[in-house]
């Protein structure tokens, strides 16, 4: 398998600009977030389950799944959390292995949410997590999903801490400052680590 680099941090890090960055550089993207949306597609055979536990009522109007709405149910319901993650991730890890071992380019990016909280970090050569303080993560998914304050919040204890981010990670990227005035800095590092993984996986595959 090509060297992994998995990518990861809380709701509102910064995770998505950090992926872009590595793939304008060419590097392939495996991203957790993508695969979950294609296995609850419209017509498969996920949703339908979804759709028999939870209610129609996590439907759009076009037949696809309100992911807002189902949000809101399985932070609320500890059970109905469970449940749903004991659906759906295995579906996720199965499709996300196979892309995983696709891959031809030397080293692939894994972007993960729950990484570490899914005990993924064994399948990582190297584990990047992009940092951001509690408070400002509150702020920015706030402001970008349009969320109330209590559902960000919930989302955020279902999530490892920052210091348990930190302790797992081999590479930093600090997205502590002004998103904006980061941009040039947070693209510069990216820059930095693309050449040393590059680096890296050459060595392991000599």
């Amino acid at each position: 398998m090509t060297y992994i680099v998995g990518l990861t941090g809380g709701i509102g890090s910064g995770k998505s600009t950090v992926a872009d960055f590595f793939a304008e550089l060419g590097v392939p993207v495996v991203d957790a977030d993508v695969i979950a949306r294609e296995v609850v597609a419209k017509g498969t055979p996920l949703l339908q389950q979804i759709v028999r536990h939870f209610g129609e009522d996590i439907l759009t109007e076009q037949g696809e799944l309100n992911r807002g709405a189902l949000r809101e149910r399985i932070f609320a319901d500890d059970a109905a959390r469970q449940w749903l993650n004991s659906i759906l991730h295995p579906a996720i890890r199965q499709a996300m292995l196979s892309r995983l071992r696709a891959q031809t380019y030397p080293y692939v990016l894994w972007v993960v949410p729950l990484l570490i909280e899914n005990h993924l970090t064994a399948l990582c050569d190297r584990v990047l997590v992009v940092d951001v303080a509690p408070e400002t993560q509150l702020l920015r998914a706030a402001k970008r999903d349009k969320n109330n304050a209590a559902l960000i919040k919930n989302i955020m204890r279902s999530q490892v801490s920052r210091a348990e981010r930190l302790r797992v990670a081999d590479d930093v990227i600090d997205n502590n400052r002004d998103f904006t005035a980061s941009l040039p800095e947070i693209k510069q590092k990216v820059l930095e680590l693309h050449r040393y993984y590059l680096q890296q996986a050459g060595t392991e595959h000599e």
